[in-house]
């Protein structure tokens, strides 16, 4: 180490570059800095060693989710946002990353980025590690100036995503002028996805949330906004797979580390279609949202159809509701077993809509029912002679199904 007899990092750098070259200079080792979700904001230059995961950050611009994913399950980023002392990160074969130091960059309670220190030829000393600590203070400085108007553009680009969303902004040259003046890349096709959590979203479960966006790299955020409970991004999926797999790919992801990092269950997620137009926003919308009122209203088997595409029948369910309403409709055959229900105090209603939901599986019906499958056939045969329902009718089975959806999702009977 080279003798420094006061803070090496005292003084103006003019950019992050020039400070993580003189911290490289200072501890002897390549170095990076990133920002609070990871994405590279500087690098040290004219190193002799690196590792395959520094120069897969540098290259992509932002450190690979594998090895953010792997640092989460070694304990080291929570260890880094709960403390401003360095962290000794040892080596992760399977993501290419070596030995190294990482410090968190920090206003108070709050983490502006890291700063990673890879040790190639030598390991840092306990006065290294102090000297990092001076540097991590440096540095947040110059990450405060960068947050300079921060808070105001994120609030006109919330403006920009409402008008968007309700249909204010007609014209798609207008809005890639806004897309434009607030420096972001419009890139389509994009969804609007839907988070929706049991409790409001407060600032630090948004910042989670838009943290979790960032780091899972299957979509690329736009734009985004909180709504009481909640979360809306406006994506564009980014990858080699088929757009809506990768959209589905990281609901899922959302969900396990939601829960495992932040302790957060009991999520629901929904999105639109993918739209090839900024005008087409509005229509994602309402259509992920119609996702969650069937996830809302229907449960169970529903909670894992996130994507408005598979909802499938249910997409026209309230055009043959609105539709049935002109023509005063009722089906007597379910009103008969309702009836019968409630004199006799049976089930065959819901044993009924059990045993068409799970696709005529008497083994899956009796199970979900708590039945014997003898009751279960007992109860079908009843249901039969009650109502004259041909259970080798497909056609009037369909339509019998569509109408027990359709009572729970509009009339909202409780079954």
């Amino acid at each position: 180490m080279k003798n420094y007899q006061s803070d090496p990092f005292k003084g103006t750098f003019g950019s992050l570059e020039n400070l993580a070259d003189k911290i490289s200079d200072v501890l002897s080792c390549p170095v990076t800095i990133e920002d609070q979700n990871h994405r590279l904001l500087a690098y040290s230059t004219h190193e002799d060693g690196t590792d395959p995961a520094r120069i897969a950050t540098i290259i992509g611009r932002r450190v690979p989710e594998k090895v953010v994913n792997s640092l989460w399950k070694d304990g080291v980023i929570p260890r880094l946002q709960e403390s401003d002392d360095p962290v000794r990160v040892g080596t992760i074969q399977n993501v290419g990353l070596g030995n190294r130091v990482a410090v968190s960059i920090r206003k108070n309670n709050e983490v502006l980025g890291y700063i990673w220190v890879l040790e190639v030829e030598k390991q840092l000393s306990t006065e290294d590690m102090q000297l990092l600590k001076l540097a991590a203070a440096s540095a947040k400085s110059q990450l405060l100036q960068m947050q300079i108007g921060t808070k105001k553009k994120e609030e006109n680009r919330q403006e920009l995503f409402w008008k968007m969303l309700t249909g204010n902004l007609p014209h798609e040259e207008h809005i890639l002028e806004k897309l434009h003046e607030l420096n972001i890349l419009p890139v389509l096709p994009a969804a609007v996805f839907i988070l929706q959590l049991e409790e409001e979203i407060t600032p630090a479960i948004e910042k989670d949330i838009l943290y979790l966006a960032a780091v899972n790299q299957k979509i690329n955020v736009l734009l985004s906004a909180a709504d009481a409970n909640q979360m809306l991004l406006l994506a564009s999926p980014v990858g080699k797979e088929p757009p809506l797999e990768l959209a589905k790919s990281f609901v899922e992801s959302f969900f396990t580390h939601m829960k495992e990092r932040f302790s957060v269950s009991d999520i629901k997620a929904a999105y639109g279609s993918l739209v090839s137009s900024f005008t087409n926003v509005e229509k994602s919308y309402k259509e992920a949202s119609s996702v969650l009122a069937v996830q809302e209203k229907l449960g169970g088997e529903t909670l894992t159809l996130n994507g408005y595409h598979e909802l499938g029948i249910y997409q026209f369910l309230d055009t043959i509701y609105e539709k049935q309403q002109r023509q005063s409709y009722h089906n007597e055959m379910l009103k008969t077993l309702q009836e019968y229900d409630r004199q006799h105090k049976t089930e065959l209603y819901h044993t009924l809509e059990t045993y068409l939901t799970l696709d005529e599986n008497l083994n899956k019906a009796s199970e979900v029912l708590h039945i014997h499958m003898n009751t279960l056939l007992y109860r079908l045969k009843r249901i039969s002679e009650l109502t004259n329902i041909d259970m080798k009718s497909p056609h009037q089975k369909i339509m019998i199904y569509l109408d027990f959806k359709m009572n729970r999702l509009f009339k909202q009977e409780r079954l």
